[in-house]
């Protein structure tokens, strides 16, 4: 397989890693970026733009990156409230008064972050084309009664994510949306390739995705997560089946309709580039240019505000504010390092102690939510690469 790009002195592990991802692992077109102290130290693709064609990957082709989506969308509303205009400990109903029906009036901001605003499935789950009309999306949520008292437990808010951020943005802001709001203030300002709503002058650099196997690999936990959601799924009257089904059926993420639509959960289209530029940027100043996160806003998305047995994922999970934390159900590269995998492959994430920022995207789709094998390789190299650079991740939380 050959692999375009570059990479700085001392990461060869990772361009060999993503190397083995085609030959071992299944990958068919996929790119990896990583930053470190804000400069990028790794851009690598290679493979098919399209996970059954021939085109060729070039730099810059973007895919979808599922709910890799919801850490972008998640500083959208740290943003806000780092500027004081929202307040995290707030009721939600203060800023959206119909979510208070069906028992939700105690409900924190916070908890939409951390997956504890007890609503992860809608008793009447949405076709495409109501989850895409923002209005229809927030009626449904806060209509719906919680599946447990918001804040005492958690559980992954799959779709319903979309709804929960996405309207309380358009309350504090005046009607301005999560899609908007990346565009105008993350992604422009940052020169990062990422977007919620693909405009139409950028959908010839979208890839095609589709669904890859590959023989799994001997890890333990690595493995175990997997089988446990996929059993969970096979339940159709699970929190996990109708969590994932709250849009019905599930949307073809090859449809063009699909990736115009700005579902903060899930429809969001980056390269691996644009992933590790964003995260670079939350914890740190990008090639000497601006930072978003204040160092305070960085330690309030990555302090840890859900973990224990997920009701939607059945296993582990630690989460922050909108992002998922470093565990063994989703590994990532210490205990310090906070973001958020995409089902079916891609993930972004930073680590303030090493100044790493990482993106990785993949148009083959696997199963699994969390930890995919391919994405995983990556990571375990790039720890191998900070070793050798002198900067090693402390071994207490090594995988």
């Amino acid at each position: 397989m050959d692999v375009n790009g570059v990479v700085a002195g001392g990461f060869e592990p990772v361009r060999d890693a993503f190397a083995r991802n085609f030959t071992a692992l299944g990958d068919r077109g996929a790119a990896v970026a990583v930053y470190r102290d804000g400069h990028r130290v790794v851009d690598l693709w290679a493979g098919t733009k399209d996970v059954d064609g021939t085109a060729p990957w070039e730099h810059g082709t973007a895919q979808i990156v599922r709910s890799a989506t919801k850490g972008v969308a998640a500083a959208v509303v740290l943003l806000l409230s780092q500027r004081g205009e929202l307040d995290l400990d707030a009721p939600v109903g203060v800023y959206w008064p119909e979510f208070k029906a069906a028992g939700k009036e105690r409900t924190r901001v916070w908890h939409l972050l951390a997956h504890r605003a007890g609503v992860p499935v809608l008793d009447r789950p949405l076709t495409l084309a109501e989850a895409a009309d923002p209005a229809l999306g927030a009626e449904a949520v806060a209509a719906q009664a919680p599946a447990w008292e918001p804040g005492t437990d958690h559980g992954y808010h799959a779709q319903t994510f979309s709804w929960l951020t996405g309207e309380l943005v358009r309350r504090v802001t005046g009607g301005r949306t999560v899609g908007e709001l990346i565009a105008e203030e993350i992604a422009g300002p940052l020169g990062a390739e990422l977007w919620l709503g693909l405009p139409e002058s950028q959908t010839a650099r979208v890839g095609r995705v589709g669904r890859v196997e590959a023989p799994e690999q001997p890890g333990g936990l690595r493995t175990r997560p997997k089988r446990a959601v996929s059993e969970a799924y096979a339940d159709p009257a699970s929190l996990t089946r109708r969590a994932f089904a709250a849009i019905t059926p599930l949307p073809d993420e090859n449809d063009p309709g699909y990736r115009a639509a700005a579902l903060p959960a899930s429809s969001g289209i980056a390269t691996a580039d644009g992933l590790a530029r964003f995260y670079a940027s939350l914890i740190g100043e990008v090639d000497g240019g601006r930072r978003l996160f204040t160092p305070e806003t960085v330690a309030a998305a990555r302090t840890e505000r859900s973990a224990g047995p997920d009701r939607v994922l059945v296993v582990g999970t630690r989460f922050g504010l909108g992002s998922m934390l470093h565990s063994p159900a989703s590994p990532l590269l210490s205990a310090g390092s906070f973001g958020h995998p995409g089902r079916g492959g891609s993930l972004g994430f930073a680590d303030p102690e090493s100044g790493i920022a990482f993106g990785y995207v993949t148009n083959g789709f696997r199963t699994g939510v969390t930890a995919d094998p391919r994405a995983q390789a990556l990571v375990r190299a790039l720890r191998r690469s900070l070793e050798e650079n002198g900067r090693p991740v402390p071994p207490a939380i090594r995988l």
